[in-house]
C-alpha cells in the first residue's frame, strides 16, 4: 500500500536488507517497529516489501531530519537494531534522501474516468 505523504519536501529513509535464516522474533519486532514509528513526531508513513529470497526494502517517510534522528535514537528502536545486527540480517544499506518531487498515477476503477469520477 502507498504511504499517504504530504506535498514535498519531506524525507525518506530507505532501508534495503538481506535477511538471514534466523526467524526468531523477527515478524513481531517488525510489526512493533511500524507501530512505534507511527507514534513518533514527524512520521509520515511507511512502505515495505520483501521477496522470497529474503531481500527487502522498507521506506519510511519523515517531515524532517530531526524527526529521523529522534527515531534513530529511540531506545526500543535501538534494541531492534542490535537484534538485526546480531541475528536477523546478513547485510543492509541505509540511505536518507530528501523528496523534492512526486508523480502519482492509479489505474481508474471500472466505471470511472481517469480522474476517478463516475
Amino acid at each position: 500500500m502507498f504511504a499517504n505523504t504530504p506535498e514535498p519536501p519531506y524525507w525518506a529513509v530507505i532501508f534495503s536488507s538481506q535477511r538471514s535464516a534466523v526467524e526468531d522474533g523477527y515478524a513481531d519486532m517488525g510489526e512493533r517497529m511500524v507501530e512505534l514509528a507511527a507514534q513518533q513526531p514527524g512520521f509520515l508513513g511507511v512502505e515495505s516489501v520483501r521477496d522470497a529470497d529474503g531481500f527487502g526494502i522498507t521506506v519510511s517517510y519523515w517531515d524532517s531530519e530531526a524527526a529521523i534522528a529522534a527515531w534513530k535514537a529511540n531506545s526500543e528502536h535501538r534494541l531492534a537494531q542490535r537484534e538485526g545486527f546480531a541475528q536477523w540480517y546478513a547485510g543492509f544499506e541505509l540511505r536518507v534522501a530528501q523528496v523534492g518531487r512526486v508523480h502519482s498515477w492509479r489505474k481508474p476503477q471500472a466505471g470511472t474516468d481517469a480522474a476517478g469520477q463516475g
